[in-house]
């Protein structure tokens, strides 16, 4: 109830549609009470008494009295309906803005299928009880209430034989909603597991097939897939057993009031009419109470899906906007790292003691080996997370002083793992510029040396590529996200390995690029060219998480220490393959 109680937040905007379909529900129950008592005038007023020619008026009431509350229902269940969809509407919504206000952190753990189960499986589930579970559970209650006080009225003796069973089938329907949640929340726990294993197989398909995994794969699926199928199987049988034992606990309502109530006409304690009119009365009893157990079912599948919606709604983003924070003033590119270390899990730590000062326009190449904190280093400068102690501070101003959204359109980044949108490549270059001109998006397309491509495709800088970018080699992926990165015009660029996935020649094209477009910026390059390291102004080497050794090319060779031996490993055989390459060219 907790869980259903805090959805209803969700309705609080529609309180009046959601008002008006409940006072339809009052007028509906009304007449559907209405029809039995037409029925108890027809028998005791007309047949009894053999005023035929008052027939027709007892069939018109009954059909008046049907078609109106037909009517009525219509506009009750459209309005309920709409609720119910623009209730949908705004929790996915809320979901969507909060998954986009959450860090790197949360991402870092979350498998993709599950988000994707609860934005879209467990949200129909709202929808399905908002639209019409909800008002059938009250349309059950009012319809019980209202048929249990005219029943009352007309013989209370009567009514409380035929309500015996009732507080065994309350005791049923307790047991029942006991079970029957835990179940629905391992529905919903492997439907999500299903859908992460179909979306990891569809994302990863080239990788399925390069390694020949296909068999693998469908015995994946099928172990998922099965292991739900177990699950709804096992729900349904628990949903059959507590049904069919509640179905019976209602029937046995109707056998008393046959029993004792036609023992009550035979000793003209209540009239034929009135007999009949009971036994209808009973079955609009009998019919809220027999679907309570559905009514349940969805109410606790409700309660399962909601539970898992507020996992994610009351995620907090490790890294947001601190009150009071303002809009970043226009960068110049100063970055001052001050004794700055960083954990991920609060334990281990990736980064310690980094003390660094940045003036606006140097180029920072930075290596290390595996695991030394290379990336991390540059994803807390535009605060992909935070520091844990320390703090980063541009032109003089603490990074957590200022709002994320300045902070972030001013720099520049080309992650590790190329991602493109499956939309046009104009789009995908204008992504962090969404207005820019075309002749910008070239602009920015020549420096990162994919204009010529673009250009021959048929459809240019409208093509449509496929989602993740396929259809586009890793390089061409690559320097379209230079260009992305280029066209911002931001003071500060981040490259993670940005020239990895391109062949030597097209690297040194770029690299005469950057060498105009890196002028007044301040470059943080992790990069696994000799010539990007060599250009730049100054070489940071990680070992541990810890600035081991900083300076030029050069000046770094004469100490002899972890440069040298990345050099040696690394770099010398480039340097050796480029003299190679520029003999045979003079050779030409």
């Amino acid at each position: 109830m907790k869980v259903l109680l805090r959805l209803t937040e969700f309705a609080k905007p529609y309180w009046k549609l959601f008002a008006l379909s409940l006072a339809l529900v009052f007028v509906i129950s009304g007449l559907g009470v209405l029809q039995p008592l037409i029925v108890e005038w027809v028998i005791d007023n007309v047949l009894a008494t053999g005023k035929f020619n008052l027939l027709i008026y007892g069939a018109l009431a009954i059909v008046g009295a049907v078609a109106v509350q037909g009517g009525i229902r219509f506009v009750q269940r459209y309005t309920m309906a709409l609720c119910g969809q623009k209730v949908v509407f705004d929790v996915r919504n809320r979901l969507y803005q909060h998954l986009q206000q959450l860090s790197f952190s949360f991402y870092d753990k979350a498998q993709t299928g599950q988000l994707m189960s609860r934005v879209t499986a467990d949200v129909e589930t709202l929808q399905r009880f908002f639209s019409n579970g909800l008002v059938q559970i009250i349309q059950s209650l009012v319809t019980f209430l209202v048929t249990f006080g005219v029943m009352m009225d007309k013989d209370w003796k009567l009514t409380l034989i035929a309500m015996i069973p009732v507080p065994f089938l309350a005791d049923r329907v307790r047991l029942y909603s006991t079970k029957i949640r835990p179940k629905f929340w391992e529905i919903q726990q492997k439907l999500a597991v299903l859908t992460a294993t179909l979306q990891e197989n569809v994302t990863g398909q080239r990788v399925v097939k390069a390694f020949a995994r296909k068999d693998y794969e469908i015995q994946k699926f099928e172990r998922d897939n099965e292991a739900l199928l177990r699950e709804n199987v096992s729900t349904r049988r628990i949903a059959a057993f507590y049904e069919s034992t509640m179905g019976f606990l209602t029937e046995l309502s109707l056998a008393i009031i046959l029993w004792y109530g036609g023992r009550s006409v035979m000793r003209g304690e209540i009239t034929p009419g009135e007999m009949v009119a009971f036994s209808m009365l009973v079955m609009q009893l009998i019919s809220p109470v027999r679907m309570l157990g559905f009514w349940v079912s969805l109410a606790q599948r409700t309660a399962a899906s909601g539970e898992r919606i507020y996992e994610v709604l009351d995620t907090r983003a490790d890294v947001r906007n601190k009150p009071g924070a303002r809009p970043m003033p226009r960068i110049k590119g100063r970055v001052t790292f001050e004794n700055v270390s960083f954990s991920y899990d609060g334990k281990h730590m990736v980064l310690e003691d980094i003390n660094l000062d940045v003036k606006p326009g140097e180029t920072i190449a930075i290596l290390g080996g595996t695991g030394s904190g290379k990336s991390t280093l540059i994803n807390l400068i535009p605060r992909f997370y935070d520091v844990t102690g320390g703090r980063i501070l541009i032109d003089g101003v603490d990074i957590r002083d200022v709002t994320l959204d300045s902070l972030r359109r001013q720099i520049g980044v080309v992650t590790q793992e190329t991602f493109l949108f499956s939309a046009s490549l104009r789009d995908n270059i204008a992504y962090g510029k969404p207005q820019a001109s075309l002749e910008e998006v070239k602009r920015a397309a020549e420096a990162a040396h994919i204009a010529e491509f673009i250009e021959s495709l048929p459809d240019g800088y409208n093509t449509i590529i496929g989602e993740r970018g396929v259809g586009l080699s890793g390089g061409q992926k690559q320097r379209v996200a230079i260009a992305r990165a280029l066209l911002m015009d931001a003071r500060i660029l981040l490259l993670d390995e940005s020239t990895s996935s391109v062949d030597v020649e097209t690297e040194m094209r770029i690299q005469e690029a950057f060498s105009k477009l890196l002028k007044d910026r301040t470059s943080f390059i992790i990069a696994q060219r000799l010539s990007t390291v060599r250009n730049a102004n100054r070489i940071i080497v990680l070992d541990r998480g810890r600035i081991v050794e900083q300076g030029t090319h050069e000046e770094l060779l004469k100490l002899g220490g972890i440069y040298t031996a990345i050099y040696n490993l690394q770099f010398k055989p480039q340097e050796e393959l480029e003299g190679i390459a520029d003999a045979a060219r003079e050779g030409r």
